[in-house]
């Protein structure tokens, strides 16, 4: 685990128990109310742990639980309400209840459920404050719900309307990552077929003359054939309509070296070596135009992010059955908004591409202070 998860893991985790210590401590005021004032009073901090409970247990039981904690709350105060008893609105049960407003409102699907349970949980609030009534205070306890209830509103609203930003910012990278994938498997079938008609046209030429020559000519023909269907099996998946953008010859190895040449005419110097046992022939052709997209949104986010950065490296190394580029940079950390975002969206279209070949990505801090990104791509 990278060091910023390892921090952002802690932090969550220290805020859900100051939230939990906060609720307990709510509590036990409930509890010394009850006790001061005896009666019915006492239902209220069995309220207040079914509260405890479902904020526990609300992120395999969100909706449940908070349906389940407003019928009781509302059950507590019709009770109070009809008996006439001066009671007093729980604080733990009202934190409980505002908390999971605020989650309800940002991940509730549809929105229109997120948004009749948040208003559900504002009626239960203002039957709080009416049913317990305590000494006329009613209006005071309504109006202070009120600005509870709306401030939990306000923060799960914008919360979820940063979440749709970003859902919807992540789904348009991804669908202009596979349309230029779409673009590149048309490139690459093309060429393909371009290479079977033209060497069944030779061997028609030459099968009078020379007809020993066909049957190496039909061999060249399947393994072309082969080709073909092998790249449209590993990217047909994210095939999507054609436009007509402009198209690209094949990317070689030559390509990934221009590009780190000119690279480090305008930046940071690049080290890229490339392992033995990997050429042109042995890499796909689809895998090459990734290793060239996923380079160069790396070097990208070097230029962006760490821009005292000394030097990058970058090597293209064969493991077995395997593929693996690794891009680090050296002397300079790497932006922090991008370590507590988790990346951005360059980093979401290059994990499309990686993933559309059956291969992983990782992009994250490096042990030796500064960014990595790894690319594993399997090979036939």
């Amino acid at each position: 685990m990278g060091e910023s998860k390892r921090v952002v893991y802690w932090v969550r985790r220290l805020s859900e128990i100051a939230m939990l210590g906060w609720l307990a401590m709510m509590l036990l005021i409930d509890l010394l109310v009850a006790a001061g004032t005896n009666g019915a009073q006492w239902l209220v901090p069995f309220c207040g742990v079914a509260g405890i409970a479902a904020v526990v247990l609300r992120r395999r039981y969100r909706v449940e639980g908070f349906v389940v904690l407003l019928g009781l709350s509302l059950l507590i105060s019709v009770v109070m309400g009809l008996t006439g008893f001066d009671g007093v609105p729980g604080t733990a049960e009202t934190g409980a209840i505002l908390i999971l407003t605020i989650g309800v409102l940002r991940h509730v699907e549809p929105v229109r459920w997120a948004a009749l349970l948040s208003c559900v949980s504002l009626v239960v609030l203002m039957a709080e404050a009416i049913g317990r009534d305590y000494q006329q205070a009613g209006l005071v306890f309504s109006f202070m719900l009120f600005v509870g209830w709306s401030m939990a509103a306000g923060v799960g609203g914008y919360l979820r309307f940063q979440q749709e930003r970003r859902t919807e910012a992540v789904y348009s990278v991804r669908r202009a990552e596979r349309l230029e994938l779409a673009r590149e498997l048309h490139d690459l079938v093309a060429h393909h077929i371009t290479g079977i008609v033209v060497q069944a046209q030779a061997a028609r030429s030459v099968a009078e003359t020379k007809p020993e020559a066909v049957l190496p000519a039909l061999d060249a023909i399947a393994g072309a054939g082969t080709e073909a269907l092998t790249s449209m099996r590993r990217m047909v998946t994210v095939l999507r309509t054609e436009d007509d953008a402009a198209r690209k010859p094949g990317t070689t190895l030559a390509d990934l070296r221009l590009l780190t040449d000119g690279f480090s005419a305008g930046g940071p110097k690049v080290a890229f070596e490339i392992g033995a046992g990997i050429d042109d022939r042995t890499l796909p052709p689809e895998v090459m135009t990734t290793l060239h997209r996923v380079l160069q949104e790396s070097l990208t986010n070097v230029r962006k992010h760490a821009q005292g950065a000394a030097w990058v490296e970058a090597d293209l190394r064969r493991h077995e059955r395997a593929v693996v580029l690794r891009v680090r940079n050296f002397g300079s950390h790497g932006d922090p908004r991008v370590s507590r975002l988790g990346g951005g969206f360059g980093l979401v279209g290059m994990a499309e591409r990686v993933e559309a070949l059956g291969g992983r990505l990782y992009a994250g801090p490096s042990a030796e202070g500064g960014w990595q990104v790894v690319a594993e791509f399997p090979l036939p």
